[in-house]
């Protein structure tokens, strides 16, 4: 036995270390329970992992995101046991870990009904307090495929070696350079429990996972592609206590509750229907009132801004995309285009940008214009999969509130600056408040124009977003082809983070449609663009609103701001006069002269989130007055009509819930 030196990294504390050759992780973390893994050398490693000299070793505790994966994908393998188990002649696809979870796909020759999972989850239980080990063990190319001979998916990944995809999960199985086979071993007699190709690592053992649940089942097709065969997903979660498995599922209830989708029916907001096509939503009347009522805002702050509206139609010929470079960048994301005029193609504009350069280009420009500011809804057409598009949040036909703005190189900085402190103001002034910046870098496969000006842009927008305060999250090969941006990421009401507006510093396209404008020295230059949406789209941000404010809108938002309900008949004309009155002031004020009894009547307005209820009796019609009640069922009695009418715009004009 030899001395072996390793350091024990924790934090910015080093510890050096002397232990014997043969030692492992584990036992360099001995009594930790929280230890899951290790990270040698930068490598994440089992427990069971035996260091070498001159090692770097980091301790990965389960909480942390390595952790959490590594719970969750080792939770993903019980569940494929349980499932083979249980249904002998499953094919085992991939299994990796998500966001607050896993899955795992298995051909079979039914979908799992809720009963299955139901049996799953107990046979996880099972297996889980056996205390199976996770053994890794490295296999040649042919020894996997003798080993899982009876499993196709799996062969067909051994072949993916080393060249295996994030996007589909596959990593986790082929990822590195060497191929290893994970075995679940009888935690008594070492007997093969199970195996599943892996690239690890993994728990310890099964008695090291502390609370999982299975949520749902769906169809997948096999590495995402439609080609390819249609699979059986499961959906699972894991978590490091049960607490947090318990407030992660109290989560979900209330994120359910919220869903824009939901919520969308229940109020008679929008839907999108079956003839029209999906991700193409109709907004109903009062959900038309809320769009009208944000975009009206929008463009009086716009306009004090000092932006100008333009408009520009939906279709174009491919000729302007071949020259902005979407057709050579983006056109997967492009409808399929319709030959016109004796075979042109023409497009479903999928951006606005080109169009608006159009506008710039239209006459000579000079350098007292800029910058030049210019904003559009814009509606737009992106042909998202089906697997992808979710109601209003991922749709395939969305309006923009779209600007391009167009300034000298000495501009660039405080434009910026204005743009990022303008977006996050009226954000604010919507009720969101809770903001970080991730700044979006090159991707070094996919961009055009020089380093130089890509390296210009990013530290721009690097000293740009600093000077807000907020956190700078880095966001690497994240930009768009043609330049770098700024994402504003807020959190919503329940503590989801949403992106929202994009800001984004373009060096490209004006020299594409050779920009120009005339410079104080009578010289021709380039301006430079920048690209923002700040709703990124009207429907998206719609419902993010929704779900914010679980449909119970603040008042300048809301559809209807008051409904008028009477105790008898004999009250109905008088609160028809209170609401008439209440119009001329701009309010959207309603009265339920419905044959319901006046708690239904109630109710009703609860049901739809209403911001005042006004209720009027004997007493109140004698006194001329009228009685509030709020969404949360306080009350206020005999309110003076006119003072009633001004509490209600005195709450929409301060924008104010109530």
């Amino acid at each position: 036995m030899s001395d072996v030196r390793v350091i024990i990294q924790r934090d910015s504390e080093r510890e050096e270390r002397v232990v014997t050759t043969g030692t492992t992780a584990a036992e360099l973390f001995a009594g930790e329970r929280s230890v899951i893994a290790a990270r040698v050398a930068g490598e994440l490693k089992d427990l069971a992992h035996e260091v070498s000299d001159g090692d770097t070793v980091e301790a990965v505790e389960i909480s942390s995101p390595d952790g959490l994966a590594i719970l969750r994908h080792s939770t993903a393998h019980v569940m494929a046991q349980a499932v083979q188990e249980l249904f002998p002649e499953a094919k085992l696809g991939i299994g990796p870990p998500v966001k607050d979870g896993f899955y795992y796909d298995f051909d079979v020759d039914k979908p799992f009904h809720p009963d299955d999972l139901k049996a799953i989850e107990k046979r996880m239980q099972e297996i889980q307090k056996r205390g199976q080990r996770f053994a890794r063990r490295v296999v040649t190319d042919d020894e996997a495929r003798e080993e899982l001979a009876d499993e196709p998916y799996k062969l067909e990944l051994i072949g993916l070696k080393g060249s295996a995809s994030h996007d589909d999960g596959a990593d986790v199985e082929v990822g590195a350079g060497e191929l290893t086979i994970y075995d679940n071993l009888d935690a008594k007699t070492g007997e093969l429990c199970w195996r599943d190709l892996c690239r690890g690592p993994h728990l310890p053992t099964t008695r090291n996972i502390p609370a999982f649940k299975l949520m749902r089942n769906a169809a997948a097709y096999w590495r995402g592609s439609e080609k390819n065969p249609m699979l059986q997903r499961i959906y699972g979660t894991a978590w490091p206590s049960k607490d947090e498995l318990k407030a992660h599922l109290e989560f979900l209830a209330e994120a359910e509750k919220r869903d824009h989708r939901k919520l969308g029916s229940e109020l008679d907001l929008f839907s999108i229907p079956e003839q029209i096509g999906s991700g193409l939503a109709v907004f109903h009347p009062k959900g038309g009132i809320i769009r009208r009522v944000m975009e009206d805002y929008s463009r009086r702050k716009h306009e004090e801004a000092g932006y100008e509206f333009v408009y520009t139609p939906h279709a174009t010929k491919g000729k302007l995309f071949e020259t902005s470079g979407h057709l050579d960048w983006y056109a997967d994301g492009m409808y399929p285009p319709m030959q016109l005029d004796e075979g042109v193609d023409y497009y479903l504009k999928p951006m606005n940008c080109p169009m608006h350069n159009l506008i710039f280009d239209a006459r000579g420009r000079s350098y007292r214009e800029l910058p030049l500011r210019l904003f559009e809804f814009g509606t737009v057409y992106r042909y998202e999969k089906s697997g992808v598009v979710h109601g209003l949040t991922r749709a395939r036909g969305f309006t923009q509130d779209d600007a391009h703005i167009y300034c000298t190189r000495e501009q660039m900085a405080e434009e910026l600056d204005k743009t990022l402190t303008f977006v996050l103001d009226l954000l604010r002034d919507y009720g969101l408040t809770d903001f970080y910046l991730e700044l979006s870098t090159k991707d070094p496969e996919k961009f055009v124009g020089t380093d130089e000006a890509w390296e210009e842009a990013t530290e721009t927008l690097r000293q740009v977003a600093e000077k807000q305060g907020l956190p700078l999250v880095p966001d690497p090969g994240g930009a768009a082809f043609y330049g770098p941006k700024i994402s504003v990421q807020t959190k919503d009401a329940i503590g989801r983070t949403w992106q929202m507006s994009t800001i984004q510093l373009d060096f490209n396209l004006p020299e594409r449609f050779d920009l120009e404008y005339t410079a104080a020295d009578g010289s021709k230059t380039r301006p430079v663009m920048i690209h923002r949406a700040l709703f990124g789209s009207i429907e998206r941000f719609f419902a993010v609103m929704l779900e914010h404010y679980a449909g119970a809108f603040p008042a300048w938002l809301a559809p209807v701001q008051a409904v008028g309900i009477p105790v008898g008949d004999a009250h109905v004309e008088y609160l028809e006069k209170f609401a008439a009155d209440a119009k001329k002031q701009g309010l959207r004020v309603e009265v339920d002269s419905s044959s319901d009894r006046m708690q239904k009547k109630i109710r009703n307005a609860q049901k739809q989130k209403v911001p005042f209820m006004v209720i009027v009796g004997d007493d109140d019609m004698n006194a001329g007055t009228v009685s509030f009640r709020y969404r949360d069922g306080s009350q206020k009695n005999g309110i003076l009509r006119d003072e009633a009418i001004a509490e209600i715009v005195d709450v929409v004009e301060r924008r104010v819930q109530v």
